[in-house]
């Protein structure tokens, strides 16, 4: 493992010239002094190459014959198989059973050998690790390597070369590779640079480790970005958090798709979970921008679709925008019309009405029915409740 440094983080961007983008730092819509970091847009859609390429790029020619093997929850799994078809490489490749079938495709179409195990990436991490033992392959760290690391440092040298006297940098964190790399770039380069971490409220092992000055591990992570769901950071990754990263947040389900939903919607960027955590935190008020020059590290794109309409939804509900309640009704001509003219004159849209059978507790003439509607935020799904209830009409728990 060589040691990280200034030296090893220029070398590899340089080496990355061969097939990474320097990817778009561009200023947010919503955030004055927030620029967002594109590395979505990035080759196989993630930071991942990053590390993986310089990584792989300079083993032994030994090395390369023996082949690779590594584990991944999806994006540092397309990294390595990208590089290793471009340098010529075998690859066995260990992902959980619960990785996204996208990132699962996506990584056979590279040419790498691609085995499901577990649910999480910590069983994935196992069973290669039991698998290169008797195989004896080269294994590729999805973090917890300096050289690695190096390669993931890139991504703030871009940032820091287009904006030297930058505030802030916030950046997601699953096992820590990125912004281990990051911060260790911009305190060596801009001291005065504060770096932040964000990591899912499920998944905060690097939190929990800053905090306890000492590596901790969580029973169980359950979060839908899954590029960040880390049960235990690495040693080599906490050490440099320790040393580099300021403070670290945390964002919730709810928050993250959030932000998901206003990446896509106002900046025309699609993240995955991962990816948009750092913007969701800056959304939430989680991290000091105002009057800053912040860049925010959009760390990954490859989302399933799938995935993305259920986060979209939960998006659209979180932000007000779409919302449902269930009515009494009075079994009687005019009322469910007098319902529908009152939200429509409240200006939302209708999407769905369910006609449901009376409950035991209620009169016999007596009607549920269910309205699921299209609002403009909060105070609009308040007001037409407030509408709702003056008319006389019932509004009961869902």
């Amino acid at each position: 493992m060589n040691k990280l440094s200034m030296e090893s983080v220029y070398s590899a961007a340089e080496k990355l010239k061969e097939v990474a983008r320097k990817t778009s730092l561009i200023e947010s819509s919503q955030f004055k002094g927030v620029y967002l970091k594109t590395e979505n847009l990035q080759v196989t859609g993630s930071f991942k190459l990053r590390g993986a390429y310089y990584k792989i790029s300079t083993l032994s020619e030994k090395e390369k014959e023996r082949g690779v093997v590594a584990c991944s929850a999806g994006n540092h799994a397309q990294g390595v198989a990208l590089a290793c078809q471009r340098l010529g490489i075998s690859a066995t490749i260990f992902m959980p059973e619960s990785a996204p079938i996208s990132k699962v495709e996506a990584t056979k179409s590279y040419g790498a050998e691609v085995k499901l195990v577990g649910n999480v990436y910590d069983d994935a991490y196992a069973a290669a690790i039991k698998y290169n033992e008797s195989e004896g392959k080269t294994f590729i760290h999805p973090f917890n390597d300096e050289t690695l690391i190096a390669g993931q440092g890139t991504v703030g040298l871009e940032i820091l070369q287009e904006i030297e006297d930058m505030d802030a940098i916030v950046v997601p964190i699953g096992g820590g590779g990125l912004i281990s790399g990051v911060a260790f770039v911009a305190k060596s380069l801009n001291p005065n640079c504060k770096v932040y971490g964000v990591e899912a409220e499920s998944a905060n092992a690097m939190k929990l480790s800053k905090e306890a000055h000492q590596l901790m591990c969580v029973d169980s992570v359950c979060t839908f970005a899954d590029g960040i769901a880390v049960k235990k950071p690495g040693e080599v990754t906490f050490d440099l958090v320790e040393k580099y990263v300021d403070e670290i947040v945390t964002v919730s389900e709810d928050e993250i798709a959030s932000g998901v939903l206003e990446l896509m919607e106002k900046q025309k960027l699609v993240c995955e979970g991962s990816g948009a955590v750092g913007y969701s935190a800056i959304k939430h008020g989680k991290i000091p921008y105002e009057g800053k020059k912040v860049a925010v590290l959009l760390s990954g794109g490859n989302i399933d679709v799938n995935i993305l309409s259920k986060v979209v939804h939960r998006g659209l509900v979180m932000s007000g925008r779409n919302t449902k309640f269930r009515l009494v009704l009075t079994d009687k001509p005019g009322q469910l019309a007098k319902v529908v003219n009152l939200i429509g004159d409240s200006g939302a849209n209708i999407i769905k009405i369910e006609h449901n059978e009376s409950e035991e507790h209620m009169e016999i003439n007596c009607k549920i029915v269910k309205f699921v509607i299209e609002t403009r935020d909060a105070e609009h799904i308040k007001e037409i409740k407030n509408k709702i209830v003056a008319s006389g009409i019932n509004i009961v728990n869902m």
